[in-house]
């Protein structure tokens, strides 16, 4: 099962779980597709977009389970990135974990990258 995750605001999360669908962050919205990582992206992507908030979640999703709408396309350094032409259903998230700073100010994955 290739897992892929997404970063977004606790805020938002909220509304998605409530509304029972993911439409996307405003980035997401404004490119027509939702971003997701694979789990060697997952850090540089928090680090680049999401440097010093805290309030954040990271969902955990089977990309398996999202069907033909989820496409792998260029981005980043020429990486392959997951995105997702429609709303990620609630039910399709494995779990959401809070994403929590360091002393730091990195975010603190634990072991919830694999």
């Amino acid at each position: 099962m290739p897992l892929i995750y997404k970063i977004a605001p606790q805020s938002l999360w909220a509304e998605a779980e409530a509304a029972g669908a993911f439409t996307g962050a405003p980035v997401d919205l404004a490119d027509g597709y939702i971003h997701f990582s694979t789990a060697s992206q997952t850090r540089e992507t928090a680090a680049k977009h999401f440097a010093g908030q805290s309030d954040l979640v990271l969902a955990i999703i089977d990309a398996d389970r999202l069907g033909p709408a989820l496409k792998w396309e260029p981005s980043r350094g020429g990486d392959l990135f997951p995105h997702l032409y429609r709303p990620l259903r609630i039910d399709e998230v494995l779990s959401a974990h809070p994403l929590p700073l360091t002393a730091d100010g990195a975010h603190d994955f634990g072991a919830l990258l694999s």
